[in-house]
């Protein structure tokens, strides 16, 4: 397999080639005592440096889009060209955090990611987190808006950005939408997203982002059983055997389970982009490294004998 940062895959029926990993913006910045614009800045530019083309952020994502778009305006300055980046951010909320869905509240929203990511077109905008589809769809829901600002150029494709499945089929199978970005489904503890979304996209040539396939850190490499007292309620029983066994597993073979898991994603064609939540340029060196170290075939091998995996 092919795991250059440099290797590209095409978006579905939008032609968009993008990178196997995006960066991911809901953790930019973060520190033990909260978020800084800085190191923020820096990370998004260290993605970019080492390749990537894709970076995903959402208003949801507290100042995360004003931190993308500063950085962003800072790698133009230094001769980084608009067209060379693959912007993705979401709609489905107010400036006060409330969900709406609605065509005029879909436009407001697609208005103020304009502002803070400093762009005058969003390549990828996604609907975020609806709870049902009804406002959406309906008329004067947001693929009202979304159609008309599409029609107009200021987003190039239209997605989602959901957790169930069944959201994900509709969507697909409506025609509408270009994109979807499933989450926390296509991983080595959980690849359920393999018939529930990547089989019915690939059938309509819709384009699949994987969100949080590293778990919320249970798959980044520690030992899951650290991780888990800082998740809280998703660090399920299972979830955390499963992602111990792994971990032990990979730490006997000498190997990381962090490129483990990456590379697990990367060889699922049907998967555009992986997107990795990196909170400084050190983690983001790091998805790289693991990306790019050269695992054996037998590593595969074995991961299918012993998980059932690969």
């Amino acid at each position: 397999m092919d795991s250059s940062m440099l290797h590209k895959r095409r978006l579905g029926r939008t032609e968009v080639q993008v990178t196997a990993l995006g960066l991911g913006g809901a953790h930019l910045g973060r520190t033990a005592d909260g978020f800084r614009d800085e190191l923020a800045v820096a990370t998004v530019h260290r993605a970019l440096e080492l390749g990537i083309n894709l970076v995903d952020t959402s208003p949801m994502y507290g100042d995360s889009e004003r931190r993308v778009g500063l950085a962003l305006a800072e790698w133009y300055r230094r001769g980084g060209r608009r067209e060379d980046i693959i912007l993705s951010t979401k709609s489905g909320h107010d400036d006060k955090g409330n969900k709406d869905f609605s065509a005029d509240g879909t436009r407001r929203s697609v208005e103020r990611s304009l502002r803070r990511l400093r762009t005058d077109y969003i390549d990828i905008l996604l609907v975020h987190d609806p709870d049902d589809l009804e406002s959406v769809f309906q008329r004067g829901g947001a693929l009202e808006a979304l159609q008309q600002l599409k029609d107009e150029g200021v987003i190039r494709a239209i997605g989602l950005g959901a957790r169930p499945h069944e959201f994900h089929r509709r969507c697909i199978a409506s025609g509408a939408f270009d994109v979807v970005l499933t989450f926390c489904d296509y991983n080595l503890l959980d690849q359920s997203a393999a018939a529930g979304v990547l089989e019915p996209a690939v059938a309509q040539d819709v384009g699949v982002l994987n969100g949080a396939a590293i778990m919320l850190g249970l798959l980044g490499g520690e030992d899951p059983r650290v991780v888990a007292p800082r998740l809280g309620a998703f660090a399920t029983r299972q979830r955390v055997e499963r992602a111990t066994q792994l971990w032990e597993w990979a730490r006997d073979s000498g190997i990381s389970l962090l490129a483990l898991n990456l590379q697990f994603c990367l060889r699922e064609p049907r998967i555009a982009a992986t997107l990795v939540g990196a909170r400084n340029p050190a983690e983001v060196q790091a998805d790289v490294q693991a990306v790019n170290d050269q695992l054996p075939q037998a590593t595969w091998e074995q991961l299918r004998a012993r998980f059932g995996l690969g």
